[in-house]
């Protein structure tokens, strides 16, 4: 008998736990985060690993970035999570764990580390699951998984990833120390950013939709409000 979870169940647990509705906007993006968890999740050669769980938690914070009420994004990310069966607080420990590493770590120590040519005693968990990931040949790569070591760099070294060649070429590095397809790891960066660069365009053009829409109220109100002087008559 087949218990694998499908999209549709996931689906359905998020919306009985988060019941709120979700705007216009940012449902699109939840929805996708939500289905791809979901595709890793119950993948046969995926394992949960600490760049993951970083680069979950950090597609979710840039994209909802600027969502309201702010005060769902929590309920929002938590029954992300539980939709799928793993733990929000996990997630968000373990990425909060990994932003602290690499912003006390020298940019290229910290690409010397995770493309395996240094070993560096800060993490044991990490340093595990690097050595698992590099000789793991069905180690279940992601877009998210992509994300993460974005991520990791942007937070040792803004500059580096704003550089296309520095950032090249330590995506390549990393890429060959864990053994995975840089090419791919490129271009899955490259929509990352668009779509970040695309999102935050969309989010301007409603903001400015909204601004033009409060000042015809306004214009409205203040017309409504505004007494009518009776026309004068000449005898």
């Amino acid at each position: 008998m087949n218990n694998v979870r499908t999209v549709s169940d996931t689906k359905r647990t998020f919306y009985t736990l988060h019941t709120r509705p979700i705007n216009t906007i940012y449902r699109r993006v939840v929805e996708e985060l939500m289905v791809e968890i979901h595709l890793l999740s119950v993948n046969v050669d995926f394992s949960y690993n600490l760049i993951y769980a970083l680069g979950v938690v950090t597609a979710f914070d840039r994209f909802m970035q600027g969502y309201q009420p702010e005060r769902d994004q929590e309920s929002i990310f938590n029954a992300l999570c539980q939709a799928v069966e793993q733990n929000p607080e996990r997630y968000r420990q373990d990425a909060e764990r990994l932003q602290a590493i690499a912003q006390s770590l020298p940019v290229q120590d910290l690409i010397a580390w995770l493309s395996q040519t240094t070993y560096l005693d800060r993490d044991a968990d990490l340093q595990t699951q690097l050595q698992a990931i590099a000789n793991n040949p069905n180690f279940k790569y992601s877009r998210l998984f992509a994300i993460g070591i974005f991520s990791l760099l942007e937070q040792s070294d803004p500059e580096v990833v704003k550089d296309e060649k520095r950032r090249t070429e330590a995506l390549k590095a990393i890429a060959a120390g864990l053994h995975l397809s840089d090419d791919k790891l490129n271009k899955d960066l490259e929509l990352y950013r668009s779509n970040l660069d695309k999102m935050e365009q969309a989010l301007i053009v409603m903001a400015d939709m909204l601004c033009a829409e409060r000042k015809k109220r306004e214009q409205r109100k203040q017309q409504s409000t505004t007494p009518v002087t009776p026309p004068t008559t000449s005898e």
